[in-house]
Parts: C-alpha cells; structure tokens; sequence
C-alpha cells in the first residue's frame, strides 16, 4: 500500500520511537525499530516453541513440555516480546491500535511458511476466546484480528466461534506460571463439538507467556476429540 497521499495530509510517525516516517518507509514502524524486531530463530523446544540460548545438537524438548506434557502437538511464536514488537502488541491489545492489524498477521504469515509441515493440513483457524463482557469493553477481540487477518493470507478457514469462554477471569499479565495455570482451568468450551470432532485445529493467540491460555483451550479442544492443536501466536515471552 502506498502511504504517499496520506503524507500529504498527515504526519506519520513510527509507532514504537515516534520518529517521523520517510516516504520509502511502509508500514507503521520506522527502519531503525523494524531492523529491531527479533524473530524467534532455533534453538527452541520442539513442542512449546520456547526459544533456548546457545547451541543444540539435533531436537530438542524442554524439561517444562516433558514433564508437563501440553495438550498442545506444538507451538511457535514469530518474534519476541520486547522492543517494538511489544510497544505494537500492547497497542493493538489494550488502546484500540487495530490499524496494526496488518503488521501483526505479516508476522504471523512469515511464521506459518517456517511451521511443521502438518500445518498446511489444519482444517481451520480458532482463536483464543474472550469472556463476552471483555470483549464487549474492549470492543473486539484482538486474538480473532489476527486469526482472521491469517485465515485471509493463507487460505485456511477461520471459525470465530470454534471456543468459548465461559467465565470471567483476572488478568494473566501480573500473575505467577502456578497461579495463571489455576486462573484459566476449567474456563474454555467447546460451542460447536461437530465441528472440532476430528479435526487438525491451529489455534492463534497474540502472545504466549508460560502457555498456560493455549494449553487450557487445547486441552478442551481436545476433549472435544480434535484430532491435533496447533498453536500459532505472534509473539514469545512477557
């Protein structure tokens, strides 16, 4: 898309520095804070998507997922949370910043072609869903953005109201990995059972902290008799 026109009635600025933005720059964010965005690269753990420091010879599962065992078949995530990525993710979150909605999904789309190849088999795109009054407050829910925006880029399908959640429950932002564990148990159903019953299901969320969210929703996915749950979210860590 071309911004030249807008430039003429309007100033645009770098959403995570606030520098001004040069005709050749697209997009929302300046040259300086794009060349920031850190990708998640390997190492990480085959199974949660955990990115690991230093070298490891050959796969590699984290003693997390191996004692835990996720409800999950894998995650990925497709940059870190920090930086510009984060000052975007918080903005598209919490402030309403829906314009951003397409910068996000090109990260997404650019982690789907480095996924494992079962992937491209998913059946259909399910978010991760928002208690209705918190959606109603916020006015959309920023997970089924990205999973629509990506269901679009890809050509797979995106079924909106695949899960629901089915009590209120307090912020995971400041919370402990026990207590966000106890704070999501239990709060995801499945409202269409027909739908997921064998099913090969990637799941999107906007960021993955501990897993705890995306576990929970797979979790009921899979009690539900999907076939398999992939998790897709734009960004790793918080």
């Amino acid at each position: 898309m071309s911004w030249a026109w807008l430039d003429m009635l309007f100033s645009r600025a770098c959403e995570a520095c606030g520098a001004a933005l040069g005709e050749d720059e697209t997009g929302f964010l300046c040259w300086d804070c794009r060349a920031g965005v850190r990708f998640v690269q390997v190492p990480f753990c085959e199974r949660c998507g955990d990115p690991v420091p230093g070298t490891i010879g050959g796969p590699f599962e984290c003693a997390g997922c191996r004692g835990l065992q996720p409800a999950f078949d894998w995650a990925r995530s497709a940059v870190h949370y920090d930086g510009a990525a984060k000052t975007c993710l918080r903005r598209f979150k919490y402030q309403a910043g829906i314009w951003l909605q397409e910068e996000l999904v090109g990260w997404l789309a650019a982690l789907w072609r480095t996924c494992p190849a079962d992937a491209r088999a998913a059946d259909f795109l399910a978010a991760v869903p928002l208690y209705p009054r918190r959606e109603r407050e916020r006015g959309y829910n920023q997970s089924a953005l990205l999973a629509a925006g990506l269901a679009e880029r890809i050509g797979i399908p995106f079924r909106p109201r695949a899960l629901g959640r089915m009590k209120p429950t307090a912020t995971q932002t400041h919370l402990t990995a026990v207590q966000r564990v106890h704070n999501v148990k239990g709060v995801f159903s499945v409202l269409r059972p027909r739908d997921v019953r064998g099913a090969r299901i990637a799941l999107v969320d906007d960021v993955m902290t501990t897993g705890a969210t995306v576990n929970e929703c797979a979790r009921a996915l899979k009690a539900a008799g999907a076939a398999a749950v992939m998790v897709l979210t734009v960004a790793r860590g918080g």
